[in-house]
């Protein structure tokens, strides 16, 4: 908005030039025309004039302050919706620590389970040898069946017998002793697992309040713009035409008297008339060829396409599709930037990271001039610093690009744009 605004400044004078030549060009027709008779136009006073161009520099002031009010809220608008992005980031990152550090608690819950089941059987074994002996009615079973052998065979039979019961009762009770201090280990090491689980569990819950606050806020700020936009380009088109009538009613005044002494010279001054130039550059951005594995980038590229219109979801993607998302767009079923890319080339076999600054930092690098299809190509508020990355797409060749904008948007195939542009990765390496 505020681009069209300032070139709609610039270019201003270029519909005046327009006016003030038909105007001079109908005021020959008038004069060289015969039996036409011709109005002269009113030649406004000095007073008059210097009115109106008093209107038209108040009407260029508003111009160019409209443009630098939308300018700097714009600015505001994508500052919120990067901070968001980045803190999105360091949530999705938390969330995974949090996941692997559940897991290991897991573990941990159920070998201190098989600590205190094994615990078990070993203290009844042990309540099994009391009960024994109970029965037996003497504390020293040992000592019975030795007398009450029938000779000298049958007593070395049962000393046999009774040295390995013997060996086996303590195997219990040293079984036993290992199983409780198996057992104190197991829990001891699941209850550092919780706790280290818990606290990143809280560390995630609080990235996510900060991401939702900053997309809160950019969302706001972003309807608050749009409302204002509505304003501003009314009064833009107002300023506009106003500048226009009055820069064309002082040159068409101006020009009166000189068109009445070139009448002789109609045709020729129509002629050569002057006429607005409009020139075009474009500008064709230039991909050269690099290394990577070409099947696998088409593959990624095709997967993506299939979601080309599919909604963006804060937080949404998984490696099977569109996800829910998280926070201000839980229950949108979709995808954001990073979770398109990885996605995308989880299809083609190439594991990388959920989020944006993990794949840029997990990847080869690849410079601007080295860029070649399926490279992930990516944004940051400082390019001197890949913490504040936001935002990862796609590169198709040809200056174009994949990507997965904004909340309120849909993943598109768009222009690559250069501002804030921190580097390329190639996953296809």
């Amino acid at each position: 908005m505020s681009t069209r605004a300032t070139s709609e400044r610039r270019t201003g004078s270029r519909p005046v030039r327009r006016v003030a030549g038909v105007a001079v060009a109908a005021a020959l027709c008038l004069v060289a025309a015969p039996g036409i008779a011709s109005a002269a136009p009113t030649n406004p006073s000095d007073s008059q004039i210097s009115a109106a161009q008093q209107q038209k520099d108040a009407a260029a002031q508003q111009v160019g302050a409209l443009s630098a009010e939308l300018a700097s809220a714009q600015a505001s608008v994508d500052a919120a919706r990067a901070q968001s992005a980045i803190a999105l980031d360091t949530f999705q990152g938390k969330q995974a620590d949090y996941e692997a550090a559940q897991a290991s608690a897991d573990a941990a819950a159920a070998a201190a389970r098989q600590a205190a089941a094994d615990l078990d059987t070993a203290r009844t074994n042990v309540a099994a040898f009391a009960r024994q002996s109970y029965v037996q009615g003497s504390t020293n079973p040992t000592l019975e069946a030795l007398t009450t052998a029938n000779g000298p065979a049958q007593m070395l039979e049962r000393a046999a017998l009774l040295e390995a019961a013997g060996a086996h009762q303590g195997d219990v009770i040293t079984a036993v002793t290992a199983a409780e201090q198996q057992a104190r280990s197991a829990e001891s090491a699941a209850q550092g697992a919780l706790t280290a689980a818990a606290a990143l569990k809280e560390e995630a819950a609080e990235a996510l309040a900060v991401a939702e606050g900053y997309e809160a806020s950019a969302r706001q700020q972003a309807a608050g713009l749009a409302a204002q936009q509505a304003t501003v380009q009314q009064q833009l088109q107002q300023a506009q035409q106003t500048l226009l009538g009055l820069e064309g009613a002082r040159v068409a005044a101006q020009q009166y008297a000189a068109a009445q002494t070139a009448a002789a010279q109609a045709a020729a001054v129509r002629a050569d008339a002057p006429r607005a130039q409009t020139s075009t550059t474009t500008h064709q951005v230039v991909s050269t060829a690099g290394a990577g594995d070409s099947s696998a980038v088409e593959t990624a590229i095709s997967a993506a396409r299939k979601h080309l219109g599919t909604i963006y979801s804060w937080g949404g993607g998984s490696l099977n599709g569109p996800s829910m998302g998280w926070g201000v767009d839980a229950g949108i079923v979709g995808f954001d930037c990073s979770g398109l890319t990885r996605y995308a080339y989880a299809q083609a076999g190439i594991s990388i990271p959920r989020n944006s600054s993990a794949q840029y930092q997990a990847l080869p690098k690849v410079s601007r001039a080295d860029l070649q299809r399926g490279d992930l190509v990516f944004w940051a508020t400082n390019t001197n610093n890949p913490g504040t990355i936001h935002h990862v797409a796609i590169y198709l060749g040809g200056g174009q690009i994949l990507e997965a904008p904004q909340s309120g948007s849909v993943i598109r195939v768009t222009s690559m744009r250069w501002g804030g542009f921190i580097g390329g990765a190639r996953p296809s390496a």
